[in-house]
């Protein structure tokens, strides 16, 4: 073959190559494009396990375009061959204008569809050649210099790029040639801008023959990745809370400054060194952060209680969920811990402090009351049940003047110390108890104020003084009966001068041979002013104050003796007394005046008893003895004790007569005069109707100090 017709046989050969060639190059380029999608996604897709499906259609889509371009870079390729074809079937001869432009008009058109490409892709992408001139771009690369695509093309990367610069590239340049691709994050500042931007690059070298005569890139903008982690980095180490992530199994993967301070640790790495077990405050539990194999990775939000490095125990708030990778499998967990173990200190001190308030109340003997500025009860201790027998709840929001059984110098007490009138009052008042019986209580308010310094209300002291009236009444009518004694005292002394001289005269005009009906007028007058004076002398001695000690008594005498002082009030009363006296009964040791105090309470009682029943009636009096005591009943035929309140008649101020009839403290002086003689006294219905008291009085041992003999009584 001529050498002419080696040359026009090239062309068709070379087109094939450059077909060939076309076809790998879109080949690489798609599996370049694929990798680097892959890569830059690679991190974004770990945490995104539910939107996977989303990267073989985005691949899909990039084949569609590559094959569209392919195929019409194959068309135009096509068309060349024949071209050339034509051509060569003319050798030598040249070709027309019509064949020139058309050849023109097909080379745009695959430039343009390149270009068109390119612009499709949303990253950056640029080729550049090895001495930084910009040979295309993409799009992206206009928007982001604000400049048109001629005004780029064919200048230097330095004229639009301030950081890098070439000097910090050319070290990197030599590894890359050997290896031709690298990929990584690099950091840049436009000349035109002050921001810092990052891209996730992918460089690949464009090969010539066997020579590297350009850099293509495809770099995505992860500028606003970047500050999300840097402003994450910044809150995940200026946290005061605690943020750890771990392993399913427990085990510490990293941890904020705030932790490792909360826990007492030096550094990250000695806490994250630990084991699973580390931070059990119990070794016996299971790791306390770890989480069952069967668990769903839900949020978790508890309090759990961690060791210290000091081995001293720290309460936390725990809040945590589960992290999952692409397959949908828990890789990690990541949660808060917020230390709560002063709050829990404090509130167990206030726990102590209420459960320390709420005893002294209780123990506290009067009632606590709280009124605020409404006139509504906010507190209410709980003595309220004892004193009017009302629970607390039961008085709590509602105001003074709602309750049915109010009491008006309460209300005007409140009104006092709120008004400031006085900012301390004190007043005495009836209330009702809730048994229907009226208690007399004294009360005493002051201003209470909040933490501010505002009134908020009133604070009451309420007190049941009840018995302390009763006393001071008892105590009156005991002076009151002490002067009587002594007024009586006096008297008797005053009537024993004239009785005495009526007894010696009527005596000797006895003598003085009078006649028989005179004598026994003159007999009568003796038995009369005998009489007299031993009422006078029975006066005497219960009026007499008592003599320190005990003495030795007769029983039987000393119920005589107090059947005379109240004899003429059983006759006016038509009360007729069935007494048998015991002369052989043993002695006993005791305070006679305490005793006959004994004696005429039960033998007024058993009047009152009669007279409310009938006009008249009968009390039995007994004596008797067994081999250690002394025993004396006394019986009425009155209504007697009804079986309920038969356990009751010997409390204080317990009554069941009309008011102004009893105190209610007869009985209970009664028993205690006789424990204070190691006695006792007993009630009981009898058989027949009426009541029957049995006193019992023991009789004393040898060793039992007491005098020989009664004291003698003279007037």
């Amino acid at each position: 073959m001529s050498k002419d017709e080696k040359q026009s046989a090239r062309p068709p050969g070379h087109l094939e190559r450059e077909e060939t060639k076309l076809w790998r190059l879109a080949l690489l380029f798609l599996v370049l494009l694929a990798t680097g999608l892959a890569a830059l996604s690679w991190e974004r897709l770990e945490n995104l396990p539910y939107h996977l499906g989303v990267i073989p259609v985005g691949l899909l889509v990039m084949a569609i375009l590559f094959a569209t371009y392919a195929y019409g870079r194959r068309r135009e390729v096509s068309e060349l061959k024949h071209l050339l074809q034509n051509l060569q079937e003319r050798a030598g001869a040249t070709p027309s204008e019509e064949q020139l432009d058309q050849l023109s008009q097909v080379i745009l058109r695959s430039q343009r569809s390149f270009k068109e490409l390119i612009d499709s892709i949303d990253d950056v992408a640029f080729a550049v050649s090895l001495d930084g001139t910009l040979r295309t771009v993409n799009r992206r690369i206009t928007e982001l210099l604000g400049i048109h695509y001629t005004e780029i093309v064919g200048h230097k990367m330095e004229e639009f790029i301030g950081e890098p610069q070439r000097h910090d590239v050319d070290p990197a340049l030599g590894p890359f040639l050997e290896k031709r691709r690298w990929s990584g994050m690099v950091r840049v500042r436009l000349k035109k801008s002050s921001r810092v931007l990052y891209f996730d690059c992918v460089l690949n070298a464009i090969v010539k023959g066997d020579e590297v005569v350009g850099i293509s890139t495809l770099a995505r903008d992860v500028t606003e990745e970047r500050e999300k982690e840097r402003r994450f980095t910044e809150l995940f180490e200026t946290l005061q809370e605690g943020v750890y992530f771990s392993t399913p199994e427990g085990k510490l993967l990293d941890v904020n400054p705030a932790l490792v301070s909360m826990l007492g640790y030096g550094s990250k790495e000695e806490l994250l060194a630990l084991d699973p077990n580390g931070l059990n405050f119990d070794p016996g539990e299971n790791p306390v952060l770890g989480r069952s194999v069967d668990d769903r990775g839900g949020i978790r939000a508890r309090e759990i209680t961690l060791r210290r490095k000091d081995g001293t125990p720290a309460i936390f708030q725990d809040a945590s969920r589960a992290v999952w990778d692409a397959s949908g499998q828990i890789i990690r967990y990541q949660g808060t811990l917020v230390d709560v173990t002063e709050k829990r200190n404090m509130e167990k001190q206030l726990q102590q402090q209420e459960e320390f308030r709420r005893q002294l109340l209780e123990s506290f003997p009067d009632l606590i009351l709280v009124i605020d500025l409404e006139q509504r009860y906010s507190f209410v201790s709980s003595r309220i049940r004892d004193l009017l027998g009302y629970r607390p709840e039961e008085l709590l929001g509602k105001k003074i003047e709602d309750l049915q059984d109010h009491s008006p110098e309460l209300v005007a007490l409140y009104r006092d110390v709120i008004s400031s009138k006085q900012s301390f009052a004190a007043s005495e008042y009836g209330a009702r108890h809730r048994d229907g019986s009226w208690r007399t209580m004294r009360a005493t308010a002051s201003q209470l104020f909040d933490a501010k310094g505002n009134l908020s209300g009133a604070i009451i002291s309420v007190r049941d003084i009840s018995v302390e009236k009763k006393l001071e009444q008892q105590i009156i009518q005991s002076e009151r009966m002490a002067a009587m004694g002594q007024m009586i005292g006096g008297f008797a002394h005053e009537l024993n001068n004239p009785l005495t001289a009526i007894l010696g005269i009527s005596e000797l005009l006895q003598e003085d041979g009078a006649s028989e009906s005179t004598r026994k007028q003159l007999t009568m007058l003796q038995q009369q002013a005998r009489r007299a004076a031993e009422i006078v002398q029975n006066l005497m001695y219960f009026s007499r104050p008592p003599a320190p000690g005990k003495s030795r008594l007769n029983l039987s005498e000393l119920v005589d003796r107090t059947l005379h002082l109240h004899a003429y009030s059983l006759r006016k009363s038509n009360i007729t007394v069935d007494f048998l006296p015991e002369s052989a009964l043993p002695i006993v040791v005791g305070d006679p005046h305490q005793l006959m105090q004994v004696f005429l309470n039960l033998l007024l009682n058993a009047e009152q008893a009669i007279r409310e029943a009938r006009d008249r009636g009968t009390i039995r009096i007994r004596l008797g003895h067994t081999d250690n005591s002394v025993w004396a009943t006394f019986q009425d035929d009155g209504p007697g004790i009804a079986q309920e309140i038969l356990p009751n008649i010997f409390d204080p101020f317990y009554t069941t007569k009309r008011p102004g009839r009893g105190t209610g403290l007869g009985l209970s002086i009664c028993k205690a005069v006789l424990k204070e003689h190691n006695g006792n006294v007993e009630a009981a219905s009898a058989p027949g109707g009426g009541a029957v008291f049995t006193v019992t009085l023991p009789i004393p041992t040898e060793g039992t100090a007491a005098p020989n003999t009664e004291r003698t009584e003279t007037t």
